[in-house]
């Protein structure tokens, strides 16, 4: 029987969302019991996904997997869903991320683990909602609704300054999505369609390009803020450091991805001559984002907040190469945020480690740990080659091809861009260097054990990944090279020579 005839999105999406639900009544306190109740439906979405990604026709740049159901006849609102060669990819990273998420959180999170497992699902069916559906009002519905599990968990099992962090998260990104609200209902008032699939077709022809200026920085104020970009980037390292190590992972490596996807959704084909016009000023801000992000990382001394601040300067590539056009830029931005999503989950996964058996983040009371964990060393030491960006991992596929997109518009920024990498080895090396190998200044390091089963098994999986793709980067490029290229041709075909 075919995949389609279940229709997997929708199952993807209100599976978690129905096992959330069922779960809030239960009078459930056996924590064994709830980690194998989330684990149980987390894992089901992952093979899920898996099966969504085999049974993808890469060289279908059509979405597919569709299915819609009118829900307002009038308003021409409906429940519509379907993926192409970038959402079915980010999807899969989602129901990846959420398993692991449950793992390691199994000893860190000592108080509410119910809540916790809900707060998880919660956050995968509201995360899939967004990268699948085709109606613009569900998108928004399911982008904002991320912000409430996610403000819990950073809230409820943060750190000493997690209120702090929890509202600072959730005003910056609610602030932005005020913005992005207004320019919805002023497509739909001038569409009367919420349709995005029309709405790429219509708004292409009855905008002219002050219109199109204004409504894509409206759209332009949330997404920036999700991303984040310099300077709506304050919130996220605060959130980082206060999150439970579960916490950043998925904002890391999910969470933030949504405002990029945003662009390559909404603003390059809603909004086509406004993307070209204001390429160049996210250029800039994408160069200042990489090189500032990279500065402030090297004077860090906390490794979370360090790995926070190398998230605002990777992210930058992916902007870059977003709003490069062609198809290696936006081929690289895809590539990176996935590799993104890997390797930073994977490097707070590590932090975290080490804080549960230490319960210290701080990089001055560290030192030589691998001597006592040396299985743990060499993973780490995968992981902080493919932030680095090392031949052969998956970092330096997104990034080459970002700066190749780049540099074929822009060479001055894309030299620019590149002095981010040369900085990204500076402090990603230096603090490989003093966490596993400088001298040991805590008498805890003396008595650590390696890595348990159950831990090698989540770093050893997230590895083989980061290796697969920078050696055979075709295994998930061919995704989306075809959809990269149509989106790059169609927003040039529609912008008139400068």
């Amino acid at each position: 029987m075919n995949i389609n005839d279940f229709n997997p999105l929708t199952i993807l999406i209100f599976l978690p969302l129905l096992s959330a639900i069922f779960l809030m009544p239960l009078r459930i306190k056996n924590k064994n019991i709830l980690f194998g109740y989330g684990c149980f439906f987390a894992i089901i979405n992952f093979i899920i996904s898996c099966l969504c990604l085999i049974k993808f026709d890469v060289h279908n740049v059509n979405y597919q997997y569709q299915f819609t159901y009118k829900l307002f006849e009038e308003m021409d609102i409906k429940y519509m869903v379907g993926v192409d060669g970038i959402s079915v990819t980010m999807i899969f990273l989602t129901a990846l991320l959420t398993p692991i998420c449950f793992i390691i959180s199994y000893n860190s999170i000592t108080k509410r683990f119910k809540e916790f497992v809900i707060c998880f699902l919660l956050i995968e069916s509201f995360v899939i909602g967004a990268f699948c559906v085709l109606d613009l009002m569900f998108f928004y519905i399911f982008f904002e609704a991320t912000l409430i599990p996610m403000f819990l968990v950073i809230g409820i099992w943060g750190q000493e300054n997690r209120i702090y962090a929890s509202y600072k998260f959730f005003i910056y990104t609610l602030f932005g999505s005020v913005f992005f609200l207004i320019g919805i209902i002023i497509i739909f008032l001038h569409t009367h369609t919420s349709d995005i699939i029309q709405l790429t077709a219509l708004l292409k022809d009855v905008l002219p390009l002050q219109y199109q200026a204004w409504l894509f920085v409206l759209f332009f104020a949330s997404f920036a803020i999700k991303v984040p970009m310099f300077p709506f980037h304050t919130w996220l390292p605060d959130a980082h450091v206060q999150a439970p190590t579960s916490g950043s992972v998925i904002l890391a490596g999910i969470l933030i991805k949504l405002g990029a996807y945003g662009f390559l959704r909404f603003s390059l084909p809603f909004f086509p001559q406004a993307s070209v016009y204001f390429a160049d000023t996210i250029f800039v801000m994408s160069v200042i984002a990489i090189i500032y992000g990279s500065l402030v990382s090297l004077i860090q001394e906390d490794m979370k907040k360090m790995i926070a601040y190398s998230s605002v300067a990777h992210m930058g590539f992916v902007t870059l190469g977003i709003f490069s056009i062609n198809q290696q830029g936006i081929d690289g931005a895809i590539t990176q945020m996935i590799s993104h999503g890997i390797i930073s989950g994977a490097l707070f996964i590590c932090v975290g480690f080490i804080y549960d058996r230490l319960h210290t983040k701080k990089i001055k009371d560290l030192g030589g740990i691998a001597l006592k964990m040396p299985n743990f060393a060499l993973l780490a030491m995968i992981f902080t080659m493919g932030s680095v960006g090392l031949p052969g991992t998956s970092g330096f596929v997104g990034e080459f091809l970002a700066i190749i997109g780049v540099f074929k518009v822009n060479k001055f920024m894309a030299f620019l861009a590149g002095t981010g990498v040369i900085l990204g080895a500076c402090y990603m090396l230096w603090l490989y260097k003093r966490v596993w190998f400088s001298e040991i200044h805590n008498d805890k390091i003396k008595n650590l054990k390696d890595l348990n089963f159950s831990e090698l098994v989540v770093l050893i999986a997230l590895a083989i990944m980061v290796i697969g793709i920078g050696i055979f980067p075709s295994l998930i490029t061919s995704f989306y090279t075809e959809k990269s290229l149509e989106i790059a041709n169609f927003v040039l075909k529609l912008t008139p020579p400068q």
